[in-house]
């Protein structure tokens, strides 16, 4: 059965994997210094069967605020970059709940591939 004409439905926006890298950290070998973060975003949208860009939420804007989030200078703590940029997604109004998790795959090298933070903020 499909939808009738007009119906919404809830699509999953995502972006997987996306390599950023940023100035992160609270320790004294991690300030000043670059290290890559991997990160992983989920919306979601309400969205219908349209073919046009403009009525859904364009996943390069998720690279876009991750890359502005990481040019902005030094963070301490990947919590906070993940609520940061969950609140730079919610902020498009159709975005009605965002997944974001921040892996930093050097925190634990060589004993672990990764740690990181996986945070859900919902419009409220």
């Amino acid at each position: 059965m499909t939808p009738a004409s007009g119906a919404l439905t809830a699509s999953k926006i995502f972006v997987t994997g996306l390599q950023v890298q940023a100035q992160i950290g609270v320790y004294r070998h991690e300030i000043g210094r670059v290290q890559p973060l991997i990160v992983d975003v989920e919306l979601d949208v309400p969205t219908n069967a349209s073919d046009r860009l403009s009525e859904t939420v364009n996943y390069e804007t998720i690279l876009a605020a991750a890359q502005g989030l990481a040019a902005g200078g030094h963070i301490d703590l990947v919590e906070t970059f993940a609520h940061r940029l969950a609140q730079t997604c919610l902020e498009d109004p159709r975005v009605t709940r965002a997944r974001v998790r921040i892996e930093k795959p050097l925190a634990l090298a060589p004993h672990a591939v990764g740690a990181g933070v996986e945070i859900v903020v919902s419009r409220g």
